[in-house]
């Protein structure tokens, strides 16, 4: 999979920091499947308990409000920890780093099938504390990402991970829809410790990928090398005591913050991904109970529609949009940007026809469009992201994104959709039909993004390009 090859020490552009490099490596797509799969059985752990939602409705007696906030304790969790994690991302071996929070996050999953019938806060609690698993392992595996694979390749690399997030997504609601539906009171229990072997065998597959160094990608685009520099050397675990390394966090933190929000396309993207993030949510969490009030379909029929709209969708939209993210990036203008919002448009658009009463055959039909169209926006904005944040800081951009999509969007979908829909007898399609026109708002902010990504990008190579120009005049070793 990587062949290892000793070189000198070589140089790197300032604000692009790693230690050195141990050698270098042809890199293969092993690492986007890795990391793709680490998505996957996160995801399956997420929404296993959308797939067992009614049962566990039932054992705890509670209701969608209350079944709101446990899909919602999982997404505040994860955008507090989100900027820690994406600091320590920053600093530290990114492929160990998600080894270990793999492990920890599959054992608490499992867990979660054995709190006692009566003990709902503590089922939200453990859910709550997956929150920081996703926080961890999504900034590392996208700064990881960017340093596999160069601005040429970075469309297919997040389609992988994006359709492998699918996949997990519908394995999660057909697995907990099954167990659910078959084994009766235990069924959700059961379905909880499902993934916890797989995720133990991709946390082990993480450990192993070699780390790259940071801004390898970049600098071989600059120069035209081939391979990958390989890192060797991290910092140790609390150097100083943990109160130090608190404090340096910090201050570490609010620098890097300042300087992912002085980048123009950052700021745009924060925003409209804040907004996309809320309606994508709302939808995402209660799209099976629509199907199941509004089109009066069977619970297990219903998760299983859904999950194939995801898989049977967002799969081709999202290979689609990482060959349209490659191949349009030097031919159009602002294109990481462009794309995401003309596809939201549109797909926004489809959605909100799906939304009028019709026949559930119809409204599927438009659905699978929809899907289809906004889930090929993925590989751009992501790769976008990629290339307008300077590698030493990608963990750090990509905690923002996550932030923002999660505390200004996605935490509060659940509970304000379910809320919107119980004022109107439990209606989703109503509830649908006021929140989905709000992504129009997120699609323009990312269009607008598009006078800035390009200037972006090209300052993190020109810096590149001078850092190694001055180390050629001085006469430092390539």
């Amino acid at each position: 999979m990587f062949d290892r090859r000793a070189s000198p020490e070589r140089s790197r552009a300032p604000g692009l920091p790693t230690g050195s490099a141990a050698g270098r490596a042809l890199v293969s797509t092993w690492p986007m499947w890795v990391l793709g799969f680490a998505a996957m059985i996160d995801n399956v752990d997420q929404y296993i308990v959308r797939g067992t939602s009614n049962q566990i409705e039932r054992v705890f007696r509670v209701h969608d409000f209350q079944i709101g906030i446990l899909f919602s304790a999982f997404i505040v969790v994860n955008g507090i920890a989100t900027m820690p994690a994406s600091y320590l991302g920053d600093r530290w071996r990114r492929t160990k780093i998600m080894g270990v929070t793999i492990v920890c996050w599959s054992l608490i999953s499992a867990l979660g099938g054995v709190v006692p019938a009566g003990a709902f806060a503590l089922l939200v609690a453990l859910r709550a504390a997956l929150g920081f698993g996703q926080a961890v392992t999504d900034p590392a595996s996208s700064s990881l990402f960017a340093d596999f694979y160069g601005i040429e390749r970075r469309g297919r690399a997040f389609s992988i991970q994006q359709c492998l997030g699918y996949v997990g997504l519908g394995l999660g609601l057909v697995i907990g829809s099954f167990f659910g539906t078959r084994f009766g009171h235990y069924g959700w229990r059961l379905a909880f410790g499902v993934s916890i072997f797989p995720g133990l065998l991709i946390a082990y597959f993480c450990w192993r990928l070699p780390e790259p160094a940071r801004g390898t990608a970049d600098r071989a685009h600059v120069t035209g090398d081939t391979g990958m520099e390989l890192a060797t050397g991290s910092e140790r675990l609390f150097p100083g005591g943990f109160s130090v390394f608190l404090a340096d966090m910090v201050r570490g933190l609010r620098a890097d913050v300042r300087t992912i929000l002085a980048i123009p396309t950052m700021r745009y993207a924060l925003v409209g991904v804040s907004v996309i993030g809320f309606v994508v949510t709302a939808v995402a969490t209660w799209m099976p109970t629509f199907y199941e009030r509004q089109f009066h379909l069977a619970q297990g029929t219903a998760n299983l529609a859904f999950g194939a709209l995801v898989v049977l969708a967002g799969i081709p939209g999202t290979l689609i949009g990482g060959v349209i993210a490659d191949r349009w990036v030097s031919r159009v203008l602002g294109a990481r940007v462009l794309i995401p919002g003309v596809c939201l448009s549109v797909s926004g658009a489809l959605f909100l026809v799906s939304f009028i009463p019709m026949p559930f055959g119809l409204a599927f039909v438009l659905q699978l469009v929809a899907f289809l169209v906004g889930s090929s926006s993925v590989p751009a904005l992501r790769a976008g992201l990629s290339d307008a944040v300077p590698a030493h800081l990608r963990g750090t951009g990509f905690g923002a994104f996550n932030v923002a999509s999660i505390v200004f969007g996605s935490a509060a979908a659940p509970l304000v959709t379910a809320a919107v829909a119980t004022h109107f007898g439990g209606n989703y399609r109503v509830a649908f039909s006021i929140v989905m026109p709000i992504s129009f708002l997120g699609a323009a902010c990312l269009l607008a993004a598009r006078r800035h990504i390009e200037q972006d990008t090209a300052k993190i190579f020109a810096a590149i390009a001078a850092a190694l120009e001055a180390d050629r005049r001085t006469g430092a070793p390539e």
